[in-house]
């Protein structure tokens, strides 16, 4: 584990073998966080988050507490999560925070926005810019304010070519991984 000497780490908080935690980033004491992973530049870890094995997440991002990152989570930079849907500075709402959960091996793009209480799916990628209000499945392409499904991609991040609904079978160009669509679910074989 490396931890940079700017960075503030609260007693308590569980890092992992091989975690590097980069220029001043702020764990705090309820956080859980996995081996091998990154945390860059000015990033925020909030008490009640769970950060699986080889996470990285970019500069300038701050995890907030009911947040949990499951392994191989890609994080770009200045992405942002929320935790509370209607916040107001004159109403304490912190009895309110809903649940987000970023299955294993999901990336979310540079600047884009997860709005609490939604689930995005295992290996899903969110285009960079995207704001997030609904569950994404796995495997989806999602881009724009709202984030809309534009296609499916690859555990390997390659875009696949497949429809949005209906059923096919697709190998993945960049490791040859077969991906089956059924409906409107798309699993690798």
């Amino acid at each position: 584990m490396t931890i940079h000497p700017t960075a503030i780490v609260d007693d308590g908080a569980e890092i992992g073998d091989g975690t590097r935690v980069w220029h001043w980033v702020h764990v705090c004491a309820g956080a859980r966080i996995g081996r091998d992973c990154s945390l860059g530049q000015n990033v925020y870890v909030g008490n009640r988050v769970s950060i699986g094995d080889n996470v990285k997440i970019q500069n300038n991002v701050s995890v907030y507490d009911d947040v949990t990152l499951e392994d191989d989570v890609f994080c770009g930079p200045s992405m942002v999560f929320t935790n509370v849907y209607n916040p107001r500075a004159a109403v304490s709402r912190k009895d309110e925070y809903r649940t987000t959960v970023i299955r294993q091996g999901a990336t979310l793009g540079a600047n884009c926005t997860i709005v609490c209480g939604v689930e995005i799916g295992r290996n899903a990628f969110i285009g960079a810019g995207s704001v997030v209000n609904r569950d994404v499945p796995a495997f989806a392409l999602v881009v724009g304010v709202p984030a809309r499904q534009v296609g499916w991609m690859s555990a390997h991040g390659e875009r696949l070519e497949l429809p949005l609904d209906g059923t096919g079978e697709v190998r993945c160009p960049g490791d040859g991984s077969l991906y089956r669509l059924s409906g409107k679910m798309l699993e690798r074989v």
